[in-house]
């Protein structure tokens, strides 16, 4: 290559979620690869932003984000979970939830600084370390329960465990400054329980890690309660929360994301989100603002229309002769190909739109084990029932 990229950008290419859609596309296969629903978010959200967008100023946003919004999070997190905060100084709205993670690991995140994560995990996650020079030290989270072994945990924080880096940064032995948590979990569907947030939150507290919290699919857990980690004693001066319309309001391409917290982690978001994109999507963050004071009603059936596709997807990939490791929330939901005579997973999600007109993500990629995560492939639930049927189905035939 006569212009490689940065050396601490090594091994990251096209994302799996780029590559695995233009295979859908190229093959008319079935996207279950990426997660983003087929059908949008409430009209009425919908039309609120085209409001806004008429009425104007389709101008720079506060850096900060529109007070209405800024407004409405502080409000969500108090009505949700009790959680106050001052919309002022503790909120930060962002171009999606990936923004926030970025700004929060690159203005709390020193090079050579270990960022403790659980694996698998969201792509971005090792980028963003990797872009601030941190060291990535991730704790295996093991089908097929994905428990949480908090003795790793523990070694992790303290510098017992050995991490990846950019060249020249060593791996080990210092400990960790950062834990990444994403709960509702991606790509397991697990939504980790008070008793092991309890013991994270112990970890935290001994270690004295800031806590990054990605809570996208907060309003997703249809088994068991998604408990904030902020909430738990001794953490909210140590957590920062993020979170979107995205997932919650099935409108993924508004990219409106927040974090949430003490004020000097907040700022610290905030000063690296300058510098990437300033502002954003004014009219959209408008409407995201009317979306958050929807009803209790709206949150409900979302989960529920969601648990059902969830069972119906499982039930079809079940009939197709895969192991499915039951999701508790999310949009996705876990396949061991080994029950079907596979083992690797990159290989079978790259023949699959052939072979079957579908498309999954190898969930291998997510990880730093590979020999754990090799057979796992993940599908998405998001679709409109007919769609899953019908993946169902081609699963079905061309295993049968």
């Amino acid at each position: 290559m006569l212009h490689p990229p940065a050396q601490r950008l090594h091994g990251f290419g096209t994302t799996i979620f780029a590559e695995m859609t233009a295979l859908a596309q190229r093959t008319g296969a079935i996207n279950l690869g990426q997660g983003f629903p087929d059908v949008d978010g409430p009209n009425e959200i919908v039309e609120a932003a085209a409001r806004a967008l008429r009425a104007g100023p389709n101008q720079y946003t506060p850096a900060r984000g529109m007070p209405e919004l800024r407004r409405a999070i502080a409000e969500h997190q108090r009505r949700f979970y009790g959680i106050d905060v001052d919309p002022d100084r503790q909120v930060q709205v962002t171009v999606g939830a990936t923004e926030a993670i970025a700004a929060a690991i690159i203005g709390l995140c020193d090079p050579g600084d270990a960022v403790v994560t659980f694996e698998p995990y969201y792509d971005s996650y090792a980028a963003c370390i990797a872009i601030a020079g941190g060291v990535r030290r991730p704790v295996t989270l093991r089908p097929p329960d994905f428990a949480l072994d908090v003795e790793a945990l523990r070694a992790a924080a303290s510098g017992g465990a050995e991490g990846t880096a950019p060249s020249g940064v060593p791996g080990g032995g210092s400990p960790a400054r950062i834990l990444l948590l994403n709960s509702p979990h991606n790509p397991t569907g697990k939504v980790f329980s008070r008793a092991e947030l309890e013991q994270i939150a112990a970890v935290c507290r001994e270690h004295q890690l800031i806590a990054i919290c990605d809570e996208v699919y907060e309003h997703l857990a249809f088994d068991g309660e998604h408990v904030p980690l902020a909430t738990l004693p001794g953490m909210a001066e140590r957590t920062l929360t993020i979170s979107s319309a995205g997932k919650t309001f099935a409108l993924t391409g508004w990219k409106v994301g927040w974090a949430t917290g003490p004020a000097d982690l907040v700022d610290a978001v905030a000063a690296a989100k300058q510098f990437l994109t300033f502002s954003g999507h004014g009219p959209l963050q408008l409407a995201v603002a009317e979306a958050l004071a929807l009803p209790d009603g709206y949150y409900q059936r979302a989960a529920d229309d969601l648990a059902g596709k969830r069972d119906r997807l499982c039930a079809g990939l079940e009939a197709a002769g895969l192991e499915v490791l039951r999701p508790a929330g999310t949009y996705f939901a876990t396949a061991d190909i080994r029950s079907i005579g596979e083992r690797d997973g990159r290989a079978f999600c790259r023949e699959l739109p052939e072979r079957a007109g579908v498309v999954g993500v190898p969930t291998v990629v997510f990880y730093d084990d590979e020999e754990v995560g090799l057979p796992l492939v993940r599908f998405a639930f998001c679709k409109r029932d007919e769609v899953i049927d019908e993946a169902a189905a081609r699963l079905a035939r061309w295993h049968s």
